[in-house]
């Protein structure tokens, strides 16, 4: 595979991934969500958007490969690998003045990891899709683009309340997308990537983004909604949003 072709889909999947979730982080600055219902619902947004990519379009992709199996596979250690991290970063739920910010702070990073695991195996999609015909690559690049605005604003949304400064949320959310460069570097050198690799790697973005929905945001959206019904109504919206991205776009 030419030097060219390679460096060309390396720096598409890096604006597909990087501008995707950095457009995500300034509209999750320019919101200023403040604490209680309204960040409930936030949270419960961004598990229904996460929870739709990991059955609708990560753990789905696995089957039409006719490899679930592995997907699976990954999809356990994703949720294992994950359950670790926690333990090596102890955290509580409980929201406390002393606590809060610290809080926040884990939470957007363990959403920036999720979302970069996420963004690596489309990286190689879109790599795969250059190899194959240059139309193919465009349109998966332009799709995976738009996947990752409200993915940046989950990412955003908790580093805002956690109070670091601006430029470090614009940063971290940019950073989520920096995996899909990776993968499309990958892509474009191996071009028929193995597909029990891709599959692995679907299943492991799926078990990551899991635990972080069920661990941690919607827990957390419950905790902080004021004896209302902001979190179910967030994790619907963020349920339907995925399912027209998907669909539409997909």
């Amino acid at each position: 595979m030419e030097g060219s072709f390679v460096l060309q889909v390396t720096l598409i999947g890096f604006f597909a991934g990087v501008l995707g979730t950095l457009l995500g982080g300034v509209l999750g600055l320019l919101f200023k969500v403040s604490r209680g219902n309204k960040l409930s619902f936030i949270l419960g947004f961004a598990a229904g958007i996460m929870m739709a990519i990991v059955f609708l379009e990560l753990i789905l992709e696995t089957m039409e490969m006719d490899l679930i199996a592995w997907g699976t596979a990954g999809l356990v250690i994703g949720v294992l690998v994950f359950l670790l991290l926690d333990f090596l970063i102890p955290h509580h739920h409980t929201v406390t003045d002393d606590g809060g910010d610290a809080r926040f702070l884990k939470k957007g990073t363990l959403l920036t990891l999720g979302i970069g695991l996420h963004n690596l195996p489309e990286g190689l999609a879109i790599g795969a899709g250059f190899a194959a015909s240059s139309e193919l690559g465009v349109t998966l690049a332009l799709v995976i683009a738009l996947h990752n605005i409200p993915e940046g604003l989950a990412v955003a949304t908790p580093l805002v309340m956690a109070k670091i400064s601006k430029t470090r949320v614009l940063l971290m959310t940019a950073g989520a997308g920096l995996p899909m460069a990776v993968g499309a570097f990958l892509g474009g050198v191996i071009g028929n990537i193995s597909l029990l690799l891709l599959a692995v790697s679907l299943g492991f973005a799926g078990g990551a983004m899991l635990y972080i929905v069920c661990d941690e945001l919607i827990p957390d959206a419950y905790e902080e909604a004021k004896n209302t019904h902001w979190p179910i109504m967030g994790i619907l919206i963020g349920v339907v949003m995925g399912i027209i991205l998907i669909n539409v776009f997909g």
